[in-house]
């Protein structure tokens, strides 16, 4: 740690969109994901895996990874049609998310059960970042890594929700969260066209997490290989601790 800084950073990214209106009936969820990672590992280990996986698959390494458009062949990502290239750029992809060592936070937000339950809910991006955020305080908390202050990296998205959003960051570090501490975070907002390696495996990760919640008996080889990564009680179980998912 350093100039007060803690040693870990939080990348957050999410699958779905947050809105209550008009609810995707084939994906009516809403999932941000909390990747943290010692500053260490991030250095040494996953920037310089995913340079070199981007060089052999692209030629360089400005290629932005995104789940939605690698999953739909589009874009960048359009030379994957064949069968064959996409299993192999897959595993590959798999294999560098799995010998990461980050911890994942999930916040899965059923929103076709929060509109039925409650008669004027609250956002859901503002339900799961503050059950994300006291996830991570108590992780972080585990290892003794509380004392400095900690960078949560979130993609911009535009002037007035950066506003509210930071707005709602604020209120739940300054004591609007279960233990109603202080909690030692400070928001920091990436360009969408920042090469961040963090955010790019938050990306990544956010859907296959809200599959598995949605269709649980569907084959999901990306769940399966974040299981390990998911924070966890003692006993190992991660259901409300790595993944809290709500109502």
């Amino acid at each position: 740690m350093s100039n007060g800084f803690g040693d870990y950073l939080v990348f957050v990214d999410e699958s779905g969109d947050h809105g209550l209106d008009a609810i995707d009936p084939g994906y009516p969820m809403f999932v941000l994901a909390f990747c943290v990672i010692r500053k260490e590992d991030y250095v040494t280990t996953l920037t310089p895996a995913l340079q070199r996986f981007k060089m052999k698959h692209f030629g360089h390494d400005d290629v932005i990874l995104h789940e939605r458009e690698i999953r739909k062949d589009q874009g960048a990502f359009a030379f994957l049609k064949t069968r064959e290239k996409k299993q192999a750029f897959l595993d590959e992809l798999t294999a560098v998310v799995a010998a990461t060592p980050f911890t994942l936070i999930c916040s899965v937000i059923r929103k076709d059960h929060l509109r039925a339950k409650y008669v004027d809910p609250d956002n859901p991006y503002h339900i799961a970042l503050g059950f994300g955020l006291e996830r991570v305080f108590y992780y972080l908390r585990d290892k003794g890594a509380v004392s400095g202050k900690t960078h949560v990296m979130v993609e911009k998205r535009g002037k007035r929700e950066d506003g509210e959003l930071e707005l709602e960051f604020r209120r739940v570090c300054d004591g609007g969260n279960y233990t109603k501490e202080q909690l030692p975070f400070e928001i920091a907002f990436v360009d969408k066209k920042s090469n961040s390696a963090g955010l790019q495996i938050a990306d990544l990760v956010a859907r296959p997490v809200g599959m598995s919640i949605l269709r649980p008996e569907q084959e999901n080889r990306a769940f399966e290989t974040l299981r390990s990564k998911f924070y966890a009680r003692a006993s190992g179980g991660h259901n409300g601790w790595g993944v809290k998912c709500f109502p």
